[in-house]
């Protein structure tokens, strides 16, 4: 039975459970009163070797005020070496694959301090160590907020409506044609065409455009839209797995999966820190005679800071890049980007908006300009070419009604033939056209632009002037990254070479090449010699360029499937500014996570130095890097960016740019 508010009674629905409620237990008290104690138990089961090393200090503490301090002693002393035997063991694994690390340090520190004696800082030591990576764990799980949250909104199920009945079904079996139900303020679960009149949709998370819009029946519904205030129905034009925002969902999981080599940054650092560490720690011993002073060095070399820094800020900028509509998959992409020299771009769809709009229509004197117009759109309502839909809402925008079509065909390259209330209209090329109409001549066109031409009845009737509108914020994209250090820009497309000279010096853009085919593109890039290479494109005939280049970026908010599974990074909206930003979160990443290591290199041999001299006991030692370990950490967390990140304006320097093309 159909409702009035254009719904369907739900008959037979199977219900999952709604997200977002609260459930109240017998009692009466909400689920999330106890909160507080669960959380902690959370962190205990997802920590348990930080939580045993305080319970056993916590024990430690009661021994001792009860007189027990020489079983103290071994309870910390056993229970350290256990620790660092544990750390050892991982370590010597690293080694034999020959991945020298940090570890030797760690495991060092714990042994000395015990034959020493100092027992209470070995236990501190551990605590640096298990909490140094509960610390880093917390901090990625803050930082990967934003991508996570992608993951957590996928919906789940879809409400298929079966004859007078509405069923819930995994989303991964609705099958294109299915008749689907969106209740208000729900998530479309594929995409879709609007059946229901009318509604306002959310579409921020696909488009970044967080103004609502309004959908009409027949309009096209993206995947990751939120519904309005009204029930509707849409009809699935794709799978879930071809849907705009099931592709979104894998993007992230393929980022949030892949495991950065952000480590390989800090391990740098690693022999040079780990021996000058050693060697000191020997000196102040033999100058000292103590070998106590061996341990309060090696206590306050600990790698902790250099072993959570990098990772906490690439995951932060991999966050930051999210919070911006830019998928990353990787921080060696990230790495990448912060090094990049280059930038290739492909030009339809990517540097302009890839759908041309009428700019001149030009008739012959014995027929009107839209009489012309109108012919043309309805021919090419059955056209397949790019321009057809210009054509159309050309026609539109001037209040033209398009007139009914007997029969259509269209040659493939070429142009349409179309039979329309009683005259043979032919639209197309110059040497399509002129076929079927001798007299036909050319048009004079600008750089940049494109004609078609018309025959009507076998009669020339004129010629239409489209163009492809460059992008608003292109050129300051180009500027941007002349700013960021790439400075060296080309564009590579299968247009033809007037188009795309005029394109490339609207944009100062140094090198041109067009008429590219798909290989053509791969060794153009290949042959680039300021190295790292960006290449930005947005469709299917870029998917090899994209994998071939240092970093491929791709344009994927129009779903460009095989660009976006072949490129580095993923831009979700519909703006190429957001190349500039990507090589902008790429350089600030990198250094915050350069700052971050520097930091806890140079805190730690000062600290080091000192404890040389005998001034700093192993225990206060062992404190104090802890308190190194928690501003590395806090200084790395600067790569998440600030909340105005996203919003912040490309700058506009084209006078600046137009000044280097022309100097070059």
């Amino acid at each position: 039975m159909r409702r009035r508010d254009g719904t369907r009674s739900r008959g037979r629905c199977r219900r999952t459970p709604a997200s977002g409620r609260q459930r109240a237990d017998p009692e009466g008290r909400e689920a999330g009163e106890d909160g507080g104690v669960t959380a902690a138990l959370k962190l205990i089961r997802r920590y348990p070797v930080v939580s045993l090393t305080l319970a056993i200090g916590l024990a430690g503490i009661v021994l001792a005020l009860a007189g027990q301090g020489w079983l103290v002693a071994w309870v910390f002393s056993g229970y350290a070496l256990v620790i660092a035997a544990w750390q050892a063991v991982g370590m010597v694994r690293d080694i034999l694959r020959g991945h020298w690390g940090l570890d030797l340090l760690a495991v060092t520190a714990i042994v000395a301090t015990v034959l020493v004696g100092e027992y209470v800082a070995a236990l501190i030591v551990v605590l640096m160590l298990t909490g140094g990576e509960a610390l880093e764990d917390y901090a990625n799980r803050r930082a990967k907020r934003e991508l996570d949250a992608l993951l957590t909104r996928a919906p789940q199920f879809a409400h298929r409506v079966e004859g007078d009945e509405l069923v819930d079904v995994p989303i991964d079996h609705v099958q294109v044609g299915d008749v689907l139900l969106v209740r208000p303020a729900e998530m479309v679960p594929v995409d879709g065409t609007m059946r229901s009149p009318e509604t306002t949709m959310d579409q921020s998370s696909i488009t970044g455009e967080s103004v609502p819009v309004e959908k009409h029946a027949g309009d096209e519904v993206l995947s990751g839209s939120v519904n309005g205030q009204a029930a509707v129905e849409i009809v699935a034009t794709a799978s879930a797995a071809d849907s705009q925002y099931q592709q979104i969902v894998a993007l992230v999981s393929e980022a949030a999966a892949s495991k950065a080599p952000v480590v390989r940054l800090a391990d740098r650092y690693a022999v040079p820190f780990t021996a000058f560490s050693l060697l000191l720690a020997g000196v102040a011993w033999w100058i000292s005679g103590d070998p106590v002073r061996f341990a309060e060095v090696l206590v306050l070399a600990t790698p902790c800071p250099l072993l959570i820094a990098a990772p906490v800020a690439f995951i932060g900028g991999m966050s930051r890049a999210a919070r911006n509509g830019i998928i990353v998959k990787g921080g060696g992409v990230l790495e990448q980007l912060a090094g990049a020299k280059s930038a290739v771009f492909d030009k339809t769809g990517t540097l302009t908006h890839g759908a041309p709009e009428l700019v001149a229509v030009r008739a012959e004197p014995w027929l009107a300009e839209d009489e012309l117009l109108r012919y043309v759109a309805s021919a090419e309502q059955y056209s397949s070419h790019v321009l057809a839909a210009s054509m159309i809402d050309a026609a539109r925008e001037r209040g033209l009604e398009l007139l009914e079509v007997v029969h259509a065909t269209e040659e493939a390259t070429n142009g349409v033939i179309a039979r329309i209330d009683g005259h043979e209209a032919v639209v197309g090329k110059f040497s399509f056209v002129a076929a079927h109409a001798p007299e036909a001549h050319r048009t004079d066109i600008a750089p940049g632009e494109l004609a078609v031409y018309v025959a009507i009845n076998g009669r020339f009737a004129g010629a239409l002037l489209a163009r492809d509108r460059l992008r608003d914020n292109a050129r300051a994209t180009l500027d941007r990254l002349d700013e960021l250090g790439v400075h060296h820009t080309m564009m590579l497309t299968g247009d033809a070479q007037a188009t795309a000279d005029h394109i490339a010096a609207e944009l100062g853009i140094e090198r041109v090449h067009a008429d590219c085919l798909p290989a053509d593109k791969v060794r153009e890039v290949a042959a680039i010699a300021e190295r790292p290479v960006i290449m930005v494109g947005d469709g299917v005939n870029d998917a090899p360029v994209l994998a071939a280049a240092d970093v491929g970026i791709a344009m994927g908010a129009r779903g460009a499937t095989a660009a976006s599974e072949s490129a580095g990074a993923v831009i979700l909206v519909d703006d190429i500014g957001r190349t500039a930003k990507a090589v902008e979160i790429g350089r600030d990443t990198v250094r915050i996570a350069l700052q971050s290591i520097w930091l806890g290199i140079i805190v730690s041999v000062v600290l080091m130095v000192v404890a040389a001299f005998g001034v700093i006991p192993a225990t206060i030692g062992a404190l104090l890097q802890e308190v190194v370990d928690l501003a590395t950490i806090l200084f790395a967390l600067r790569a998440i960016g600030g909340r105005l990140d996203a919003a912040s304006p490309l700058p506009s320097r084209a006078p600046a740019r137009s000044e280097r093309a022309a100097a070059s």
